[in-house]
C-alpha cells in the first residue's frame, strides 16, 4: 500500500510539473551535454542550467549556433501551453439574477476577470463567522 501511495504521488507531481515519459527518456541527452560543456567551457552544473534554461540562454544560443542540434535534443526545451474551457454553473439563481453576460475576452487580452453578481455569495451563508 505505501508503494502505491508513493508511486502515486511521484505521478501526480510529474503531471503538476508537466514532465512526460519522453522528457525523462532525454535526460542521458541532458547529462551527455552537462559533461561537454565541462570538458569544452569548464562550466558547473549551475552555470550549465543557467546557459540552456535560464538567463544566459539568449547569449549562449547567440554565441554558440553550432550547438544548436544538441540543445534540442535536451529535455524541457518544449514550451507547452493547455487551453482549458471554464465552465460555471449555477445551482440557485433567481430573475434578477439572470443576465446577459459577455465571456468572451477581447482581442490581444490572454486573462480576464469576470464580477459574479450572484446573490447567493450575498447571503450568510457564504460569509465569515460574526463574534458572538
Amino acid at each position: 500500500m505505501k508503494l502505491l501511495s508513493t508511486l502515486s504521488a511521484i505521478l501526480i507531481l510529474f503531471q503538476s510539473l508537466n514532465i512526460s515519459l519522453g522528457e525523462l527518456s532525454r535526460l542521458d541527452e541532458f547529462l551527455e551535454h552537462a559533461s561537454f560543456h565541462k570538458e569544452q567551457y569548464g562550466d558547473n552544473l549551475f552555470v550549465f542550467i543557467s546557459k540552456h534554461y535560464g538567463e544566459l540562454k539568449a547569449e549562449h544560443e547567440k554565441n554558440h549556433q553550432e550547438e544548436q542540434g544538441d540543445h534540442e535534443k535536451l529535455p524541457f526545451q518544449q514550451q507547452c501551453c493547455t487551453h482549458h474551457a471554464a465552465n460555471a454553473y449555477v445551482l440557485f439563481s433567481s430573475a434578477q439574477d439572470k443576465q446577459k453576460v459577455d465571456t468572451e475576452p477581447e482581442k490581444g487580452e490572454a486573462f480576464y476577470y469576470l464580477q459574479t453578481d450572484y446573490s447567493g455569495f450575498r447571503s450568510g451563508i457564504f460569509q465569515p463567522p460574526k463574534k458572538a
